[in-house]
């Protein structure tokens, strides 16, 4: 009697732990279920930090990933995503709106309308979602030199009228094109500019600091604007959308990765617009890499262990 008392104790322990290793083995499978996570990542300092923190957040739950820096601009990132090359990568409400899903400019650019539009049209027409709200706005500003703008009292976009002729004015790869940046100004605003150097946005602001431009398409997070002694310009009759920075994921991958998605929503609200301009400032000022000024980040908000 004592020994089939044993023997089902036996049975059941090992049901036990047999099931608990299943249990295991099933986790493990499911974060790897998706290979290695390829994050993208558009050509500046914020991008590389940004998909560094999801990178991080990622590994930190058992996910492989790889993160591919400089890999392109909107559209590169955008397509690569859709197509399955990439996984994820930070991307602008803005930006969405006008540049991906071709709306039209609001008469007065409402940050929620904005951002609704963008969710519900990429998951409608190319099966994107949205994974996280970063928390911060980068928007596209001009930015003229400061000494300039105090002596010819310059503050707001609308005061470069009469310069704006013999100016040159200097761009990143996208912004002299697309419909929200320099054909947006020209209409609402009314001038145009001398003529513009399209260029990668490290050196569209060394260009302003050694004057070689005299403007640029700033970002409002970019710390080389003060480091530059630069006049971020108000966009006075509103020609500018908002620009909300967002984590996309495609629907596939969503679906598949419950575990990632609970992992990336952890980043709602993480990142207000000062602490994105000291990360950035870390990386443009100080010069650390952009993984280990993510890693610290991510300790520092307790997501990740150190």
């Amino acid at each position: 009697m004592k020994f089939g008392v044993f023997v089902i104790l036996l049975l059941a322990a090992s049901l036990l732990v047999s099931g608990c290793t299943e249990k295991s083995q099933n986790e493990q499978n499911n974060t790897q279920n998706q290979g290695t996570i390829v994050i993208g990542t558009k050509l500046f300092q914020e991008s590389y930090i940004t998909a560094n923190i999801v990178s991080l957040l990622l590994e930190d739950k058992g996910y492989k990933t790889d993160v591919k820096e400089n890999l392109g601009g909107t559209l590169v990132n955008y397509e690569a995503l859709k197509k399955g090359d990439i996984q994820s990568y930070v991307e602008y409400t803005g930006t969405i709106y006008s540049q991906i899903l071709k709306m039209p400019p609001l008469q007065k650019w409402d940050p929620a309308v904005v951002y609704n539009e963008s969710e519900q049209g990429m998951l409608n027409n190319n099966g994107v979602v949205i994974a996280a709200r970063l928390g911060f706005e980068d928007a596209y500003a001009i930015a003229v030199d400061k000494k300039w703008a105090e002596i010819h009292g310059i503050s707001n976009i609308s005061d470069l009228a009469p310069y704006a002729p013999n100016m040159m004015m200097g761009t990143d790869p996208e912004f002299a094109t697309r419909e929200d940046g320099l054909p947006q100004i020209a209409r609402v605003y009314g001038f145009t500019f001398k003529n513009y150097k399209s260029m990668a946005p490290g050196i569209m602001y060394e260009a302003i600091k050694n004057k070689d431009v005299d403007a640029i398409s700033a970002y409002t997070t970019d710390t080389r604007n003060d480091l530059y002694g630069l006049q971020v310009l108000d966009d006075d009759k509103s020609a500018l959308p908002p620009y909300d920075a967002v984590v996309l994921v495609s629907k596939d991958f969503a679906q598949k990765n419950p575990k990632a998605m609970e992992a990336l929503a952890q980043l709602n609200g993480r990142i207000d617009q000062a602490t994105m301009r000291r990360l950035n400032g870390e990386y443009d000022i100080n010069g650390r890499e952009a993984r280990d000024i993510a890693h610290d980040f991510l300790v520092e908000e307790g997501l990740i262990s150190a």
